[in-house]
């Protein structure tokens, strides 16, 4: 077991980053095919394909996710893993050639890098090329590079997100997997104490904006609509329905409510794919509440593996001090 979603059979990862635009993006590969379903909680979404993913449309299968930065911009990116897709025949048989079914979310990581380099058809396709099964790093890599929290006060305030990625194993050989990228408006805080670990921060006080708090006091937020979201994927070896995965979607999303504060506001785009990869059903709630310690167990990886970058500071550099 690698402690990531590639424990899950068939999920494949890779990452690609510019560092010097402080921008990046995640694929996620299932060339078999796997059945996938969405939740969008947050109200300022970027996202591709995720129509497709409704219990009542024709789409039955998946064949890769892409989670990148660069905003509306950024869903670009899914278009290189397709081609990628494409030259080795996998997708959607329509006759004339191999359709990739790609659904893709975007975060955006324009405050801290160049806002006018964003991840390109040629950085999902080189993503999709470094896609394995195996150990990876977490915090500054892959989409999560450019990953901030804690804008509530505005982005001066903000600390370094970053991606994460955690597994677990249930009964019957049941294994669920999950990878997010933190980038919310919101503060993360420990689901246990309350303590928080990354959020609105002052940087000359070294004093924390607690983000509720604020929003309470003041009744708006100084961050910009459409800046802000948390997104991930649960893989899951197990059999599933459309409806079945969008409904472990909906669970998932506890993980978020244990962790961030706020979360799913106006200005997130919180979304959550489900993949099942699996012959073997199992009861769905079981699934979710796995699927939901896991995400849990993610989030809070991401953001304490985060690295101080761009003079943004992290969990992991405030700690140092």
């Amino acid at each position: 077991m690698f402690g990531n979603i590639t424990d899950v059979p068939g999920v494949k990862v890779g990452h690609v980053e510019n560092k010097d635009a402080i921008t990046g993006c995640t694929v996620l590969l299932v060339e078999n095919g796997a059945v996938c379903g969405v939740d969008v909680r947050g109200s300022a979404p970027g996202t591709r394909e995720t129509d497709a993913l409704d219990p009542i449309n024709a789409i039955d299968c998946v064949h890769g996710i892409c989670l990148a930065g660069g905003s509306a911009f950024g869903l670009d990116a899914a278009t290189g893993v397709m081609h990628y897709l494409e030259e080795k025949g996998i997708g959607v048989d329509a006759g004339v050639t191999k359709i990739p079914i790609v659904p893709s979310a975007v975060l955006f990581d324009l405050f801290i890098g160049d806002a006018h380099v964003r991840p390109s058809a040629k950085m999902g396709y080189e993503a999709a090329e470094n896609a394995g099964v195996g150990a990876f790093a977490n915090g500054n890599i892959g989409a999560g590079y450019g990953a901030t929290v804690g804008k509530m006060a505005g982005p001066q305030f903000c600390m370094k997100g970053g991606l994460g990625s955690a597994s677990t194993t249930g009964k019957e050989d049941l294994v669920v997997g999950a990878i997010v990228v933190v980038n919310a408006v919101g503060d993360v805080k420990d689901p246990d104490t309350r303590e928080i670990l990354a959020g609105a921060r002052n940087p000359k006080t070294a004093s924390w904006i607690d983000s509720c708090a604020y929003l309470e006091e003041y009744a708006q937020s100084q961050a910009l609509q459409g800046t802000n979201t948390t997104i991930g994927v649960i893989a899951v070896n197990a059999q599933l329905t459309k409806a079945e995965a969008k409904k472990i979607a909906q669970l998932t999303q506890n993980a978020l409510a244990r962790t961030i504060y706020p979360v799913h506001t106006m200005l997130d785009g919180d979304t959550i794919f489900v993949l099942g990869t699996g012959d073997k059903s199992y009861p769905v709630d079981y699934i979710g509440h796995l699927a939901t310690q896991v995400m849990e167990q993610a989030i809070l990886t991401g953001v304490k593996s985060a690295a101080k970058l761009a003079e943004v500071e992290s969990y992991a550099s405030i700690q140092s001090t």
